[in-house]
């Protein structure tokens, strides 16, 4: 196994990374069709029809990755140097958290025991210390040992769901899956010359029952001096066991965690620890126990442990990912629920139903902003929902029989009548003509008649000139004797002479064909001066001469 300060080094390499890389890139649009593959194109048309609520699943790039480190084995003989490991995967994402590695590993290490041992009487790599089947002297295990598996592992990230932000620089993942390895172990009971080594000057120097943990430096220095070093003897293999290469094949249980770092879009940094646990009990050439009383005393033949070696790889990696530019990157590096939040904070393809706005009286102002709730069907209310008052009497224009009755003739009565009083002056002639019936001047007694305005260049008469004209109606009706001038101003140019017969054309039609005015009673002119183009004055024409219909003077002009 890795010893402490490795462990330590690894913790301290995660606190200072996690700091020092901020979140980095953003997600994609989902409504972008060029990333989604052709299988998955029905389901993303659903989806831009709002027919389905799931986006498709995008084509995902996929990662290539190569990683170094220590490589150790945990077993019957201490892994006493730390060990050189690599290995090479590719890397495909499933989904926004599980994905799919192949890797293939190389490892090597070395081991060395600084007790010695005596249970060594099955394990053929010591064959040559017995004498009849029986140790003879205490020997110091050791081995060397190659490792080389090919892997196929379900990578489960850990933190790319994110609810309070939308992406992080570092990836949190765990692994699991199956393995195949083949090792090839070897040990070093021979010298140069291919005789046993004579291990009696460490024996004679720390004494047969005196080895303590303390000395292990100080033995380890002697043993050095006394082997070689070439690992010439094969280790032990199980009976039976199938060869891939000539080397021992046996499958395992692979399983790890890592943490990975974002350098930029296609480059990352990974820490990792994988272990391997194979079934075997043999990568380090020794699967026997110690029945020894003591070095020296009485012994009985070793008996062969149940527990399974494992070998252990701590590396750093660089990752980088490969796909086109209709590929999005990796899921695992994307946030599943950055659309999801993205739409509710500022919605480009929800389906969003039309508000409705509770208005009671039906006067076209919503209840928040009318002021005037209980407003009558059918009256005419301003932007605030009050009942209008054209002439400011305070008679509602739905009440009003007089629509516009001039200051000087009010106050009203309740129906918005008012009573205007005559010039001092005329009154005994006013009188005199009404006691006699004699009708002076030609004129009738309908009084004063508003003007019609028009804005701009239009021709179409708005709900406020049509409540003018019904009031007029009225009077009409009321003075049957009367006739009507209906006067359009401005003709110094064609479009003009046009415009004001086309106004005078519509105030005259909308009396005759909604207020049912005979067209006999209109005097139709247009094209005069002295007034406001924008204006159509309507006064009292009795006595004077003039036709009630004209032809229009440039019908190309006329305006629809």
């Amino acid at each position: 196994m890795a010893s402490k300060k490795y462990t330590g080094l690894f913790g301290l390499l995660c606190l200072f990374v996690s700091g020092a890389f901020a979140q980095i890139g953003g997600s994609y649009d989902v409504q972008d069709s060029s990333v989604v593959p052709s299988k998955r194109l029905p389901q993303h048309t659903e989806f831009m029809a709002n027919n389905y609520p799931y986006p498709a699943l995008p084509r995902n790039q996929w990662e290539i990755g190569l990683k170094v480190g220590t490589f150790g084995i945990s077993g019957d003989v201490r892994n006493r140097f730390p060990g050189f490991g690599a290995g090479l995967h590719v890397r495909k994402a499933l989904g926004y958290v599980m994905s799919i590695r192949g890797e293939f590993g190389f490892g090597t290490t070395k081991g060395l025991n600084f007790q010695p041992s005596m249970g060594y009487a099955r394990n053929p790599a010591w064959k040559s210390y017995t004498v009849s089947g029986n140790p003879t002297v205490p020997v110091f295990y050791n081995y060397k040992t190659n490792i080389y598996d090919a892997s196929l592992e379900a990578v489960f990230t850990l933190n790319n769901i994110r609810f309070h932000r939308a992406k992080t620089g570092f990836n949190l993942y765990g692994f699991i899956g199956v393995a195949g390895m083949i090792y090839d172990t070897k040990i070093d009971a021979l010298n140069g010359s291919g005789a046993n080594y004579d291990f009696s000057s460490v024996i004679a120097k720390y004494g047969p029952t005196g080895f303590r943990y303390k000395d292990r430096k100080n033995i380890k220095k002697d043993l050095k001096n006394i082997l070689d070093g070439k690992y010439e003897t094969p280790g032990e293999t199980d009976n039976g066991q199938p060869k891939v290469f000539g080397k021992p094949f046996r499958p395992a249980l692979v399983l790890g965690a890592g943490i990975a770092f974002k350098l930029n879009k296609r480059l990352s940094l990974a820490i990792e620890d994988k272990i391997t646990i194979p079934k075997t009990d043999l990568l380090d050439g020794q699967q026997w126990q110690e029945n020894v009383t003591n070095i020296g005393g009485t012994y009985t033949a070793p008996a062969q442990t149940r527990d399974m070696d494992l070998y252990n790889f701590l590396s750093v990696g660089l990752n980088i990912t490969i796909g086109g530019r209709k590929s999005v990157e990796p899921l695992w590096w994307l946030n599943p629920l950055d659309y999801a939040y993205n739409e509710i904070n500022k919605p480009r393809h929800m389906k969003i139903p039309k508000p409705v706005l509770d208005d009671s009286d039906g006067d076209g102002v919503t209840d928040q902003f009318d002021m005037e709730p209980n407003t009558p069907a059918g009256a005419p209310v301003d932007s605030h929902g009050v009942s209008r008052d054209t002439d400011g009497d305070g008679v509602p224009d739905y009440k009003d029989k007089e629509l516009i009755t001039p200051t000087q003739c009010q106050p009203v009565d309740a129906d918005g009548v008012g009573k205007c009083p005559p010039p001092a002056c005329c009154d005994s002639l006013r009188k005199y003509i009404e006691e006699n019936g004699i009708r002076g001047g030609g004129k009738c007694k309908i009084g004063d008649l508003p003007s019609i305005t028009f804005k701009g260049r239009a021709v179409v008469l708005n709900n406020d000139s049509k409540a003018l004209l019904a009031s007029v109606a009225q009077k009409i009706r009321d003075n049957s004797d009367c006739k009507i001038a209906v006067i359009g101003y401005c003709s110094s140019s064609k479009s003009e002479q046009q415009l004001s017969w086309d106004r005078v054309n519509a105030v005259i039609n909308y009396l005759v064909e909604k207020e049912g005015i005979s067209a006999d009673r209109f005097i139709f002119k247009y094209g005069e001066t002295g007034g406001d183009c924008n204006t159509v004055d309507l006064r009292d024409g009795t006595g004077e001469e003039g036709p009630n219909s004209v032809p229009a003077p440039h019908p190309n002009l006329r305006k629809k």
